[in-house]
């Protein structure tokens, strides 16, 4: 079994996931204001639980995978980052690089704790990652994320469609 670091930033710790994380890691995925981007619709507590999995599980098979987050000043859970290779049916093709994503509370929004959260787990990748680059996939309407995207050095190269939305792609070369 892969261990899975911890990552300590100024506001933020970034952790394994544990089990106890689980039921607000399925109220976040309910938070209408995290979906809006991210598929659209709740998630269910079986597709959250699936996804929390993978999250976890990608550490074992890939040498990386998610982290969650949580707020040093009180341990508080405030959502989630890392890197995933999920093997989207994408054209151009997102395979084999360190796809970035992350995803926060609702009340976690807005405080500049995504740019932090990913600037820490970008530095762990850039340390102890795999590939030369690393990509993103943001929905076009997701202005938010864009301007995280671009703030951490991610540029667009490409805007498709996944699962039947327009989507930009973005990548930043490795250090």
């Amino acid at each position: 079994m892969f261990a899975i670091p911890t990552i300590e930033a100024e506001r933020l710790r970034l952790r394994p996931p544990r089990l106890e994380d689980f039921d607000a890691y399925v109220r976040m995925w309910q938070e209408p204001a995290v979906v809006r981007f991210i598929g659209g619709a709740p998630f269910t507590r079986e597709q959250s639980w699936g996804r929390f999995a993978r999250h976890i599980g990608l550490w074992s098979l890939l040498g990386f995978g998610y982290f969650v987050i949580e707020l040093k000043a009180t341990g508080e859970f405030a959502g989630c980052c890392g890197f995933q290779d999920q093997r989207r049916d994408l054209t151009p093709s997102l395979e084999g690089t360190m796809e970035a994503g992350w995803a926060l509370t609702t009340a976690m929004q807005g405080q500049g704790l995504a740019q932090e959260a990913m600037r820490a787990a970008i530095g762990w990748g850039d340390a102890h990652g795999r590939g030369e680059r690393m990509t993103a996939l943001i929905d076009v309407d997701h202005a938010a994320s864009l301007r995280v995207a671009d703030k951490l050095g991610f540029t667009e190269f490409a805007r498709t469609a996944y699962a039947g939305k327009p989507v930009v792609l973005l990548e930043r070369r490795r250090r």
